[in-house]
């Protein structure tokens, strides 16, 4: 039997801490101890002159996530705290995260996944350091298998730079740092919300601080991001719905911002360059099945595209029916315009947003897979150059979003 619940577990009492380590989990117990153990050489080796906590925020886990976490010897001290029970998603974890740092008047903030098998105590100073140094948020830059994270590549990181003017990587990166001040932002947003709540915490975390004006940086790890990797063609439906769901969502509430960015600048990179010392292990894709899914998608969604796209736009979709896989090519300015019509759409026709998530999946997939033969015979480094490539085109393709933008309603 499992105990009473307890939302908190603070065995030291702790009650001011400058520098917090995040731990957000939903069953994690074989994995949690690695990254908690690495987090506390960083926070002894790097950050010993600040009083430091590590916090496991947990959807109550039914697999002794907890324990594990608790009993895992650190010389740091622990918090463990847990949404209730039935409660579930990530951003729910880390709502108890933001309290939590208010109420410990913390001054830094890094969070790293709890499957991490990459992690290095190098990690936290990384993401730590320019948090005491005028930077109020972190994203990581790793060197990641060109097919791990497709949805980062294909919609996150090519949105959020033609909308906000902001070239930041790893928008959704789940290994990141902020300041103190903003964990008070995101507790008193306006814009939270169901998809919030689960997985789009990160999308909304990133975008609110680019919409803050702080400061902002990358870090780079050093390292690849080695955790649970997934084929891109996998089961996918409700992290992209609130991944992306956010990403349109948060363009309403912060329009009078996004409009009037007309080009992107860099931001900066604290580390080292983006150097390939290490390979990231292989992303294994299903090609035939990124295929049919295209295919499929025309059967069960052309009603829905038909309404939410550009005449111009469906035409060209049907083009690409046609093509053989071995000659199938779904262009980025394409891709661009799918997706900007699909944010003008969002919420404004009467068709659901969440069907709307759903049948953009297909054209997600036939991109995906576009872009998987495009680079097959590609290193990592040119694939990173492909990627920026397609990011430019997003932003060459922005005043087709801004016509439409300003034809709504």
């Amino acid at each position: 039997m499992r105990e009473s619940f307890e939302y908190e577990v603070n065995p030291q009492n702790i009650r001011k801490a400058e520098m917090i380590v995040c731990i957000p989990s939903y069953k994690e117990a074989d994995s949690i101890g690695f990254p908690v153990a690495q987090a506390d050489q960083g926070l002894d080796r790097y950050f010993h002159e600040y009083d430091s906590v590590i916090i496991n925020c947990d959807n109550n886990s039914p697999d002794n996530t907890r324990q594990v976490f608790l009993d895992t010897p650190t010389r740091a001290p622990k918090i463990y705290l847990s949404t209730e029970p039935g409660v579930k998603g990530k951003g729910n974890n880390f709502r108890n995260l933001f309290r939590k740092v208010v109420e410990l008047g913390a001054r830094a903030v890094v969070v790293v996944d709890a499957d991490l098998k990459s992690i290095t105590p190098e990690w936290i100073r990384h993401l730590g350091e320019p948090l005491f140094q005028g930077f109020s948020y972190v994203a990581p830059l790793y060197v990641r298998h060109k097919y791990d994270g497709t949805i980062t590549n294909g919609i996150a990181y090519p949105m959020t730079r033609a909308l906000y003017g902001r070239r930041v990587r790893q928008p959704i990166g789940g290994d990141f740092g902020f300041g103190g001040d903003l964990a008070e932002v995101y507790l008193n947003s306006r814009t939270w919300s169901q998809a919030v709540a689960n997985f789009g915490i990160d999308i909304w975390m990133t975008t609110l601080a680019m919409n803050q004006g702080v400061q902002i940086c990358q870090a780079f790890m050093g390292r690849p991001k080695i955790h649970r990797t997934k084929d891109p063609g996998a089961d996918l439906g409700p992290m992209f719905r609130q991944v992306v769901g956010t990403i349109f969502a948060m363009m309403r509430e912060f329009e009078s911002y996004w409009t009037r960015v007309k080009y992107s600048r860099p931001t900066a990179i604290y580390g080292f360059g983006l150097g390939e010392t290490e390979v990231p292990p292989k992303v294994e894709v299903n090609t035939d099945n990124l295929l049919q899914q295209f295919h499929a998608g025309f059967e069960k969604f052309s009603p829905i595209w038909k309404e939410i796209l550009t005449k111009d736009v469906y035409r060209k979709l049907c083009e690409i029916k046609g093509l053989k896989e071995t000659e199938f090519n779904f262009p980025t300015d394409l891709w661009a315009r799918v997706l900007f019509d699909t944010a003008v759409s969002y919420g404004e026709v009467g068709v659901e947003p969440d069907q709307i998530m759903d049948s953009l999946i297909p054209l997600y997939f036939g991109r995906t897979l576009s872009f998987v033969k495009r680079t097959k015979k590609m290193s990592i480094k040119q694939a990173e150059e492909a990627i920026e490539n397609d990011c430019e085109t997003f932003e060459m393709t922005k005043p087709y979003l801004l016509q439409r933008w300003g034809k709504r309603g």
